[in-house]
């Protein structure tokens, strides 16, 4: 498979003002001890420091800069596949400008001047320096070198993809940032090389511009400011440095007491997958801009990678692969997050009862996670429309339901103070067996038969119960369960309203368990908490000897928290299967290449086969980025075939 996943660093370095034979050590220093990284990035005007003030004016330093960058360069020789972005005062035409300058292998290969200079409150660039906002197309002589300067220069490589435009300091603050057009012509990874004073508050609003960047962009965004070595006659300089990602912050640090490198792995195809996904995100102005060649090596210098060397690249660079990648791993931002989501919930259905003036909510309640889900989100939409009359049914199985599950569901209605009835499917189930000619008895594995005759009476009865009460049947199935067809067509397929429908198994849990946390009602907390801790299953088989769930879901079709791995990237980013198998191998480093296979074989399997399912699914409401519903995101033949993609598997 190709790979796109570059290692990249911000690097603060030691640095003396003025003093560019020491600050040019200090460069090179650094890119000899990361030669693992491929892009390195320094602060602004880091070969003299930001704080030269009027030493600007001086020849000698000016001189001197230029042998320095002559010097990088030629050590670049000894490094391939790497490219260095230092920033210098640079003269053209009798104007200095402040610069960011491309150097790889050998070659100083593009010049970029800053656009906006700052000329106010501390700042006052203007005093040294001209604006370079007018500059395209241009050259700039570094000893007998002719360079292409201007601020329309990207430095490519074609072979790993990556295109590299730039911000410097200011160009990130204002409205109109250079590095928005640089990424609408290509670029997708944006540098800025600043030299930012700390003050309070400035640290939150920084890294909000960085963020948010990265996020409207669609790029990854390295912004290295420099550091307390800068003269502190009137400015303290923090060395805040960061690496974002498509809107996440994916390394941050700030006031480093010594040399200071932030490295991370940058997926490219993550970035360009968001890109063609967002389909108002266009390509401009790829006319007006010219590309300079640079070498920008991918991980493990492989541009072709099989599964194996991935993994063991990305374990020996420490890359954290989220097993729970739907999940948050903060504590705090998961719990404000399982929150947020039950209000969309509620509020969807609360305007579908409003939109159909139906007020009568039936759900099933089996005292399992999902149906307990939905009864929350019915019971959070009474409070948005006050006269909504909630009916909720148990529909034990005798020898079937376990005494457990069966309890729960009891105590859980209690709790939420609903209409509670129950109502035994036994008879009605066996009944109907013996109408079809079946034996009435568990046949053994494989008869589906005799549980979904279950699953279908259950919603048989609910949906008889909406009509006779003019109510609207609550679904509870979660996007999990449709991603690998684990529901009863027909059955607990259907609803009238289904608002688990865009919510993965493992993020049900935890919404389950921070409403526990806030409810301020311990009965419900206890109930909530034991549900929980209860093992996922449909209960369609009988219980063993001593009561206890026998059917056990993910003992026939794998753990839950893999094949929301799986799902997650096969819709979030469409990645082979080759790649998402290399990542899964990192964030389960418990489990062989062949588990792995035979998991992801098992869950691709049943993706496809399963889709004529999704096709006809109830409405429901879109909580996060990803859903099923055949109306939004995801639309697929039910014929599809999955033979690429097992190939692929089988092959890694």
């Amino acid at each position: 498979m190709k790979n796109r996943m570059i290692k990249v660093g911000t690097v603060v370095p030691r640095l003396k003002v003025a003093d560019v034979n020491y600050n040019v050590a200090q460069i090179i220093k650094t890119m000899h001890d990361n030669q693992d990284t491929s892009l390195l990035v320094y602060p602004e005007l880091s070969l003299t420091g930001y704080t030269c003030a009027d030493l600007f004016g001086q020849s000698i330093l000016l001189d001197v800069v230029e042998d320095g960058l002559i010097s990088i360069a030629e050590e670049s020789r000894l490094l391939p596949g790497m490219m260095v972005v230092v920033g210098a005062p640079l003269h053209h035409q009798n104007h200095l400008y402040n610069c960011a300058i491309f150097i790889s292998e050998g070659e100083i290969a593009g010049v970029v001047p800053k656009q906006y200079l700052p000329t106010y409150s501390e700042f006052y660039e203007e005093r040294w320096f001209t604006s370079g906002k007018n500059i395209k197309d241009e050259v700039i002589y570094i000893h007998d070198l002719v360079i292409p300067f201007g601020t329309n220069i990207l430095a490519s490589d074609t072979h790993s993809g990556a295109v590299i435009g730039v911000d410097i300091c200011e160009d990130l603050w204002v409205g109109d940032k250079p590095s928005t057009h640089a990424c609408l012509a290509g670029a997708n990874i944006i540098v800025n090389l600043s030299a930012s004073d700390e003050i309070i508050g400035k640290q939150d609003y920084r890294r909000s511009l960085v963020s948010q960047q990265s996020a409207s962009c669609y790029c990854a965004y390295l912004y290295v400011s420099s550091a307390t070595d800068e003269s502190s006659t009137d400015l303290v300089f923090s060395g805040h440095s960061m690496i974002a990602c498509n809107g996440r912050i994916l390394e941050d640090s700030i006031f480093p007491q010594d040399t200071k490198v932030l490295k991370s792995i940058i997926d490219l195809e993550s970035i360009e997958k968001n890109r063609r996904h967002q389909n108002t995100f266009t390509t401009d102005d790829t006319q007006t801009y010219m590309h300079v060649n640079v070498s920008v090596a991918p991980l493990n210098d492989k541009y072709e990678i099989d599964v194996d060397s991935l993994v063991e690249a990305l374990r020996t660079s420490d890359y954290h692969v989220n097993r729970n990648p739907f999940v948050p791993v903060d504590d705090k931002e998961r719990g404000n997050r399982c929150l947020r989501i039950l209000q969309i919930q509620a509020n969807g259905l609360a305007t579908r009862v409003r939109a159909t003036g139906i007020k009568n909510l039936v759900i099933g309640i089996s005292g399992g996670l999902d149906s307990t889900l939905a009864l929350l989100v019915c019971h959070e939409a009474r409070k948005l429309v006050p006269n909504i009359h909630i009916t909720a049914i148990t529909m034990p199985n005798r020898g079937n339901t376990t005494s457990y599950t069966y309890n729960n569901a009891i105590e859980l209605m209690k709790q939420l103070d609903v209409e509670s009835n129950e109502i035994p499917i036994e008879e009605s189930v066996q009944a109907h067996l013996k109408q079809i000619g079946h034996p009435g008895s568990y046949q053994g594995e494989g008869d589906t038969t005799y549980e979904n005759a279950q699953a279908r009476m259950r919603t048989y009865i609910l949906m008889d119960i909406a009509n006779m009460t003019n109510g609207l049947v609550v679904g509870t199935g979660d996007l999990s369960e449709l991603a690998l067809g684990w529901c009863t067509y027909n059955g607990d397929h259907m609803s009238m309203y289904a608002v688990n429908t865009s919510i993965p198994k493992t993020l049900v849990q935890y919404i389950c368990r921070a409403y526990a946390d806030v409810c301020m009602q311990e009965g419900l907390k206890d109930v909530l908490i034991k549900i929980c801790d209860t093992p996922i299953s449909p209960e369609l088989t009988p219980h063993d000897k001593e009561g206890k769930i026998a059917q056990k879901t993910e003992d026939k079709i794998g753990k839950y928290d893999l094949n929301d791995f799986f799902l997650y990237y096969v819709l979030r980013y469409g990645y082979a299967s080759a790649k998402i198998m290399a990542l899964a191998l990192v964030a389960y480093p418990e489990l062989t290449k062949e588990q792995m296979k035979e998991s992801m074989l098992r869950f691709y399997k049943r993706f496809f086969t399963q889709q004529f399912k999704r096709s006809c699914l109830p409405d429901g409401p879109k909580v996060g980025s990803l859903t099923l519903s055949p109306r939004g995101d995801w639309r697929m033949p039910s014929d599809a075939s999955s033979q690429l993609w097992l190939d692929e598997i089988q092959n890694a």
